[in-house]
């Protein structure tokens, strides 16, 4: 099992900034990717970014350049910093860790913390 636990969203002005961060707990070893998520009212949670136990990343168009993830494993924690926020970036954000458990891949996912943009 692995256990998620998202924190750091807020109600920020547009232009500013915000870091989002997931802590992980449990079978922390078995962990391969983890990502962010997000999803505003009325549509469908999407991808935001993602990155693998060995740091490489990949993001959605939108965020490219704005957005940067990162992991500290000693600390079981993976980050996301958010530059340059826009209205349209409000959603509730998603932590997901997907775990290698033998020839299983199983997916975990976090709560989610609200961001707002908004002046």
């Amino acid at each position: 099992q692995v256990q998620l636990v998202e924190s750091g969203g807020d109600l920020v002005q547009p232009g500013t900034s915000l870091r989002l961060a997931c802590a992980a707990s449990g079978n922390i070893d078995s962990i391969d990717t983890m990502g962010w998520y997000r999803q505003a009212p009325g549509k469908e949670r999407e991808l935001v970014a993602t990155i693998t136990n060995g740091g490489s990343t990949n993001y959605e168009d939108s965020v490219k350049g704005r957005f940067t993830i990162s992991r500290d494993n000693p600390k079981n924690t993976m980050y996301l910093e958010m530059n340059s926020l826009k209205p349209e970036d409000t959603a509730v954000y998603y932590c997901k860790a997907v775990s290698a458990q033998g020839a299983i891949m199983i997916t975990y996912w976090g709560r989610g913390t609200q961001v707002t943009v908004s002046s």
